[in-house]
């Protein structure tokens, strides 16, 4: 059976959505191997589907078992495989399959994604990955492409939370799965691997190739419930991934920033043309919330919160108790707490992404409603 998706995962111009009349006439996928070009023209079936069907490329088919039976970690998520996300298959063009790397089930699971620009601000990269530490500590994958800037913050983000037995992310290749590019994001590979999946339509030996970065931005806003712009130009692939999102009725997400700076403007862009303008990560979840009561969210409910949440959570409350309604800078609430600075200080940031308290002059911090 493994053989016949790789063949059709080769198969040029060849999408999901084509497959279950082929299936439906043919019986699956083993009598789709089988069956007559006759059956399979009255399916629907094109000639170059026919074509790569009684004349696979061996070699590349070769290859791809090959890397697939090198570790235990490598899977094939064909079209009738239970494992493949519900969620993209409700997309126009969802992949045929998808070569997976890590934990399949990660991709499952509910999920934002989060993109921008790979030239990222050094305040654009701080803000992906801090969205994305807090919102995978609320049982959210974090989903992206892998990318310098924006991207690779994200990952870095949810990866920060793993040490709670949380922080699952996924990234989406466009190149096959054997392959890292950026060439010096394979550590971050190796991690996301660990901690969730890296996944890919193409087959292993596909190298970076100019074409295939926009179409694997489909798969990253159809894996996710919605999608969050961090920085993006006026032409960038972040914008393609924010309007894949929406063509395929998914939530938009930006968040905006000066006026003068180039890197805001694809986001005000998103924002006039209809998407959600985001202050804090409870903008985010309140918009998902109901999203993830619904049976098309598939994998529904937020994960259980663990013990080592639960003991975070309750230093979280902690300091808000110690600034009470008063306006209190870092030092005088890590008095006040018993925490240290750095703790007050990672923790303030978290709280006004979440919005429960915002900065003031002079280093102050006020509770917020």
């Amino acid at each position: 059976m493994q053989r016949i998706w790789l063949i059709l995962a080769d198969a040029p111009g060849l999408s999901g959505a084509d497959l279950p009349p082929l299936l439906a006439a043919t019986g699956g996928s083993e009598g789709l191997a089988r069956a007559s070009d006759a059956t399979l023209r009255a399916a629907g079936a094109s000639e170059a589907l026919l074509a790569q069907l009684r004349a696979p490329d061996e070699a590349r088919i070769a290859a791809a078992g090959a890397w697939l039976a090198g570790a235990a970690d490598r899977h094939l998520l064909g079209w009738e495989d239970p494992r493949y996300p519900a969620l993209l298959r409700q997309i126009p063009d969802p992949p045929v399959a998808l070569f997976v790397r890590g934990d399949p089930q990660s991709l499952a699971e509910p999920q934002l994604a989060i993109v921008g620009s790979r030239n990222a601000s050094p305040g654009g990269a701080a803000t992906a990955r801090d969205f994305a530490a807090y919102l995978a500590g609320c049982g959210l994958g974090i989903t992206s492409g892998l990318a310098l800037g924006i991207d690779a913050a994200a990952h870095a983000g949810a990866l920060a939370r793993t040490g709670d037995g949380i922080g699952r992310t996924v990234a989406v290749l466009g190149t096959g799965p054997d392959q890292v590019y950026p060439r010096g994001h394979a550590e971050l590979a190796d991690a996301i691997a660990a901690n969730g999946a890296l996944c890919s339509e193409f087959l292993p030996g596909m190298g970076p190739m100019r074409g295939n970065f926009p179409r694997r931005n489909r798969i990253i806003s159809g894996l996710a419930l919605g999608t969050l712009v961090v920085e993006a130009r006026l032409q960038s692939g972040a914008l393609i991934t924010a309007r894949r999102a929406a063509e395929q009725g998914r939530e938009v997400f930006a968040i905006p920033g000066s006026i003068h700076n180039p890197l805001a403007r694809g986001c005000h862009r998103l924002i006039r043309d209809g998407a959600r303008l985001v202050e804090s990560a409870a903008d985010i979840l309140e918009e998902l919330a109901p999203l993830l009561a619904t049976p098309a969210a598939a994998a529904t409910a937020v994960p259980a919160v663990p013990a080592a949440t639960q003991e975070r959570d309750a230093d979280y409350r902690r300091l808000l108790d110690a600034l009470g309604w008063d306006t209190l800078d870092a030092d005088a609430l890590a008095l006040r707490s018993g925490l240290t600075p750095a703790e007050v200080s990672s923790m303030l940031l978290i709280l006004e992404l979440e919005g429960s308290v915002r900065p003031l002059p002079g280093g102050r911090y006020q509770r917020q409603g």
